[in-house]
């Protein structure tokens, strides 16, 4: 399996390195412009990216390409859009690209999975987009639905692979529910948490499927499962507006929880993800019961702000009591946990709601398991115990997938 997903890509030219600064990691981008092309020269492809697909050098993948023979001849943008700039849940329109002058399909909003006739013509489809590791985020949906396409339509998908932010061996949370509805924040399988690169989330995918597709991985140069972002020596380029630093990428698979209550989850903030609060809640106190290790809660006082990357922030206006959230130690952090903890004390504050009755935290856990062990009364670690049994099935489901 590794072997025939890895695309082979020449050395980068001394020249190049310098330009690069010398990241540790090359990604599948990189090495494709090293190889001048390889397979792809001279295909006529799609391509599915964002703000993010760029070189360390900050070329984007769509002039990447061109610039090593090959064709694309069309644009496929997820949620925030193909430049990245849209602000969660904002309506994402197609039409053209301004910056290439090319057809540019969305696969956002009404339409989140390409159509035939998006794929006509096409020799392949190549997907560079820079994830976040955790299921709700959407982009590894959006790559699966492109997946499942491309299948249908006997069309060879390239993935040009990218680090997981939280490295290979952080596997954290519950699996989805099969009785929960799919959407886009739920798609990707196994732990909350999957500890996959959206390589290897494809090779998964496509392993389970009656009738496979045909999916080929540009592995990275460089890259273990060890490693976080902060290792990779490349710099951090948000994937969307909100994700702003490898520190708030390491907090959010719990920080993100609080967008299921009525605390503030950091937006409309300096650093979302990272600030947390509410009118209502006593940091002190919640700080204490929610230490989690590989973390320090810091009180703090904040107003969350309307800004384009959160026109409509929640308590906008509102000066909130809270914590800032800091990285101690990338090695000992255990997100999911810290959420956890999070829900645990903020549900101890008589003025404590969830959004849509609890409906919300159910659809970004991917279970309805989730809310009720808290609503009983069990504690993070009790919930975090329940969940072990399913994540070593997990690790042994995707071992022969596993590219790093």
């Amino acid at each position: 399996m590794r072997r025939r997903a890895f695309l082979a890509a020449a050395a980068l030219p001394l020249a190049a390195r310098r330009v690069l600064a010398s990241p540790r990691v090359e990604v599948g981008l990189e090495r494709v412009a090293a190889g001048a092309g390889g397979p792809l020269r001279g295909r006529s492809v799609g391509l599915l990216g964002h703000g993010a697909s760029v070189t360390a050098d900050g070329r984007h993948a769509i002039d990447v390409l061109r610039g090593a023979g090959v064709d694309v001849v069309r644009l496929f943008g997820p949620e925030h859009g193909l430049r990245g700039r849209a602000a969660a849940g904002e309506a994402v329109s197609g039409g053209v690209d301004a910056q290439s002058g090319l057809p540019l399909v969305s696969l956002y909003g009404d339409k989140t999975k390409p159509a035939p006739e998006d794929l006509r013509g096409l020799d392949a489809l190549v997907v560079d987009l820079q994830d976040a590791g955790v299921r709700f985020y959407t982009y590894a949906s959006t790559m699966l639905l492109a997946l499942e396409a491309a299948a249908d339509a006997d069309l060879e998908v390239v993935v040009l692979d990218r680090p997981n932010p939280l490295g290979g061996e952080r596997v954290e949370g519950p699996v989805r529910d099969a009785a929960m509805p799919e959407s886009l924040v739920s798609m990707a399988p196994g732990p909350l948490v999957h500890g996959l690169t959206l390589g290897e989330m494809a090779l998964v995918a496509n392993a389970r499927r009656a009738k496979p597709g045909r999916v080929r991985v540009v592995s990275m140069q460089g890259w273990g499962r060890g490693m976080t972002w902060d290792d990779t020596g490349r710099p951090w380029l948000s994937p969307s507006p909100n994700l702003r630093s490898a520190e708030a990428v390491m907090a959010y698979p719990g920080t993100c929880l609080l967008e299921a209550t009525n605390a503030s989850e950091g937006r409309g903030t300096e650093a979302p993800f990272l600030i947390v609060g509410a009118p209502w809640m006593d940091p002190q106190k919640t700080a204490r019961e929610a230490a989690t290790p590989g973390f320090a809660l810091e009180p703090t006082d904040f107003t969350p702000v309307a800004s384009a990357a959160a026109p409509d922030p929640k308590l906008g206006g509102q000066r909130c009591h809270g914590l800032r959230v800091k990285v101690t130690d990338r090695t000992a952090a255990h997100p999911w946990a810290l959420g956890l903890r999070l829900l645990v004390a903020l549900r101890r504050h008589r003025e404590f709601a969830w959004v849509r009755d609890g409906a919300w935290l159910d659809t970004l856990s991917g279970t309805k398991a989730v809310r009720a062990a808290l609503e009983r009364g069990d504690g993070p670690d009790a919930i975090v115990a329940s969940e072990a049994p399913a994540i070593e099935g997990w690790r042994r489901d995707r071992a022969a997938s596993l590219l790093y």
